[in-house]
């Protein structure tokens, strides 16, 4: 097919053939980035909408807002550090060196309570978001773009992405546990601002520590990218790229089912089932459970092929879903293994995801002949982030519409709303990811073709 005609790297900055394998070794302090990424995100994913509501008191609407806006501008902060680390001569690793400190310092400013009140609490609450979401992206739109140079392999790419989930799941174990953990020791419990600040300011040292082990570390990835394409260029590249857009879509539902389920946790604990301490315990549960299920996983993907983990992770989690909505009001043992089989499916999809998407760029090179890697990867965290906060703003309308109040009694209205959020938008969400993997054209065995051929291809073709 004819290809898209673009400008010509200098000479002096050939685009080299992907490189060879690195050791075990390399690849497993490289994952283990996601470790100090992942006591972020899930510190967010898990506690910060009910640090808002029921710590700060904020509204459920205005807290739901301020996690939409933090998710828009979050993603166009991705875009941004895509479109820069894309066109930047730097190593990716740069990126993390430079900016895990301030990450570090920005994740705990997330926790601050600030003295104020009404409007002016609010306004210093996003700002304070903005800016942990835009040092957020700095450092991971390259290193999640690391996975597509420092392998071509398909094989070790899945099994990269493997490593990072376990690194992943462990740190959200140790965010669930240790948050919980500091909680009982400090006055007020998860209710008190305090708890947060201290869970913080751990998590923040750990994880700038960690990001600047990796940075240093992990193997080189330099050098990849194609200097001189237009931005809007490449961008057409990517429209044009249908493993990228349907795997892409494909993720924005399932990561709005994820929003709604594990930020859903401590409200259905502590009002549905009236168990507060419950909910850390259930999302420790789904943390060790991840850590569990990847590996088996990778086994089922590697006999498989990815996109059809995709198709039984959906099918998994509907079946769940729909076995316990059928029970009706559940108690907490049911509960938690609820949570731990739906923690499952999400290890499932994230999995096919992470392998994947690296795959994607050998795609779009092969159909298009031109290879964009961060941008790519910036995009496709854009289109994540605004999944993610059309979901919790969702949520903070639906429980603003229920009647929801902080730390009362609950109408049965409001209990049944905290109900149908965890469970029909996620089944929803999954249905839909499923159609639209099942336009993906990766399938088994498709990229080491694709791969096969580009080396084939003479110089410059």
């Amino acid at each position: 097919m004819a290809r898209m005609q673009f400008p010509e790297a200098p000479a002096s900055d050939p685009v080299p053939a992907l490189p060879s394998k690195p050791s075990l070794g390399r690849i497993t302090l490289f994952a283990s980035g996601d470790f100090a990424c992942n006591l972020y995100w899930q510190s967010l994913s898990f506690f910060l909408l009910f640090f808002y509501t029921d710590a700060l008191r904020l509204s459920p609407a205005v807290a739901g807002l301020v996690l939409l806006v933090g998710s828009i501008w979050d993603g166009i902060a991705d875009l941004l550090v895509g479109i820069h680390a894309e066109r930047s001569r730097r190593d990716y690793r740069w990126f993390l060196t430079a900016g895990a400190v301030p990450l570090g310092l920005g994740f705990v400013l997330l926790y601050v309570a600030p003295p104020l009140e009404g409007a002016a609490l609010a306004a210093a609450v996003l700002a304070l978001h903005l800016l942990f979401r835009a040092l957020y992206a700095f450092v991971n739109i390259p290193y999640s773009a690391m996975t597509a140079r420092i392998t071509g392999d398909s094989s070790q790419r899945a099994q990269i992405s493997g490593l990072r989930m376990l690194f992943g799941t462990a740190a959200a174990l140790v965010v669930a546990l240790g948050t919980e953990r500091i909680a009982v020791l400090a006055p007020g419990g998860l209710a008190a601002t305090g708890s947060y600040l201290a869970a913080a300011l751990l998590f923040g040292v750990v994880g700038a520590a960690l990001l600047l082990v990796v940075g240093r570390g992990s193997p080189a990835a330099r050098g990849q990218g194609q200097a001189g394409i237009p931005v809007l260029a490449a961008m057409r590249v990517l429209v044009r790229n249908r493993a990228f857009v349907t795997l892409n879509l494909a993720m924005a539902g399932v990561g709005m089912a994820a929003t709604a389920l594990t930020r859903s946790v401590l409200y259905y604990f502590h009002y549905v089932v009236g168990d507060a301490a419950g909910g850390p315990a259930a999302l420790a549960m789904m943390g060790f459970a991840g850590a569990v299920f990847v590996p088996l996983w990778m086994a089922i993907g590697t006999r498989t092929g990815m996109r059809a983990l995709w198709f039984a992770s959906a099918l998994l989690g509907i079946a769940t879903i729909a076995v316990f909505a059928g029970m009706g009001r559940a108690n907490v043992s049911t509960t938690q293994l609820f949570l731990v089989v739906m923690q499952a499916a999400l290890v499932g999809f994230n999995l096919v995801f992470w392998a994947m998407l690296p795959d994607t760029v050998e795609y779009g090179e092969h159909r298009v002949g031109v290879r964009v890697e961060a941008l790519g990867f910036g995009v496709s965290a854009l289109v994540q982030k605004f999944a993610f906060g059309i979901a919790a703003g969702l949520m903070g309308v639906v429980y603003q519409l229920a009647g929801y109040q902080p730390d009362a009694v609950q109408t049965p209205e409001t209990v049944a709303g905290i109900r149908w959020v965890m469970l029909l938008m996620p089944a929803l969400c999954f249905a839909l990811s499923a159609l639209v993997m099942w336009a993906n054209p990766l399938r088994r065995g498709a990229h080491a073709a694709i791969v096969a051929d580009l080396a084939a291809r003479p110089k410059g073709d």
